[in-house]
């Protein structure tokens, strides 16, 4: 036969309702839009697990009982592999604001790179340190009805304040909730601590962190440590374990187990009259070609229809990279559609014309 009768006819057998193709249409839909659905909202809670901790700053580490170097802490992310964001800070004097002649605030002296530290949780770009202006924790700034631009007189004399910063009681450090963060060079200057910002966590953080000390023993002994800034979560999470390690990394094996019953059956259930057929002349490799036309139509559809769904789900859901947890969610319906041709294809193979009596004898 042609290959155009063969394709002509699997149109007509589609279409007169003899190869089921609209109920198996909706199988692989169905099965390959939940078991990819899962995976996807699987891995969008590891995401969201993930994002947490970088908004609550638990991928930054600090290396104290210093002296440290400022410069050298703001060039740790020069170093290849190195952090993304890094600064070093230092307690600076008591600040007593005009308005509050009693009540006196803590202020630290910050170097560029940790004002870029600081406004990286929030998701914001590194913001130019502005030597004229202060920085403030949106509390203080709420309490004393601050905002950018705006004047604070201080025993310490007026300051403008440059910039307002998220700072929340999530268990990280809280001597930034409320103090005044005051920009400095960090040229030639030395501070007290230095903070690292790296994700996905990485065991050289420390290597450069104890490298900006000025000291002569950097090996950490002695009263210098590095230690995690937010101590209100696990120090030993590990993000891409627990991606490798999700139980739906087996989902794509069990759409292709699906694929694989889905596609016998679809054969199996017909298999007198592939045999019928063979008995009238019809060719085995035309057979199987037509076989597989039916196959590939009603499970092609079928898996572009969930892989529609599983874009608008990530799209809608995931929070930073929705196009990653689409390529792990898709897996599992592109698995049941290759497993349903193969195992229609095998199953049309083994039909015999030699078993059409024990067929219609079965029926």
């Amino acid at each position: 036969m042609r290959l155009g009768s063969v394709l002509s006819e699997a149109m007509r057998n589609i279409g007169a309702g003899t190869a089921r193709a609209f109920l198996m249409f909706l199988a692989v839909l169905l099965t390959g839009g939940l078991m990819g659905g899962y995976e996807a909202l699987t891995v969008v809670a590891l995401e969201g697990e993930a994002a947490t901790r970088i908004r609550a700053d638990a991928d930054v580490r600090g290396m104290v009982g210093g002296p440290v170097d400022g410069l050298a802490c703001d060039r740790l992310v020069e170093a290849d592999g190195g952090p993304t964001a890094s600064g070093a800070l230092r307690a600076g004097p008591q600040i007593t604001p005009a308005a509050t002649p009693g009540r006196s605030l803590s202020s630290y002296e910050v170097t560029p790179g940790m004002l870029a530290l600081i406004v990286a949780g929030e998701g914001r770009s590194a913001p130019a340190a502005d030597p004229t202006g202060v920085w403030v924790p949106a509390t203080l700034a709420d309490d004393f009805g601050l905002s950018v631009g705006s004047r604070l007189d201080t025993d310490q004399g007026p300051s403008t304040v440059a910039g307002v910063f998220e700072w929340p009681n999530d268990g990280r450090d809280t001597r930034f909730a409320y103090a005044v963060l005051v920009p400095v060079a960090a040229d030639g200057r030395v501070f007290e601590e230095c903070w690292a910002k790296q994700w996905p966590p990485s065991e050289e953080t420390d290597g450069l962190l104890y490298s900006t000390a000025v000291v002569a023993d950097r090996t950490g002994q002695g009263g210098v440590g590095a230690a995690p800034i937010n101590k209100g979560f696990d120090s030993h999470y590990d993000a891409t374990g627990a991606y490798r390690t999700r139980m739906t990394r087996w989902m794509p094996l069990l759409g292709l187990l699906v694929g694989l019953l889905l596609g016998a059956l679809s054969v199996r259930r017909r298999r007198l009259e592939y045999a019928g057929a063979l008995h009238s002349g019809q060719s085995k490799g035309a057979q199987l070609c037509g076989i597989a036309a039916e196959t590939a139509l009603w499970a092609g559809l079928g898996t572009l229809a969930s892989c529609g769904l599983l874009v608008a789900l990530c799209m809608r859901l995931a929070a930073s990279d929705p196009w990653t947890v689409l390529a792990a969610a898709v897996r599992t319906p592109l698995a049941l559609a290759s497993g349903a041709v193969l195992a229609a294809l095998l199953a049309g193979l083994a039909i015999r014309e030699s078993q059409l009596f024990r067929y219609f004898k079965n029926r």
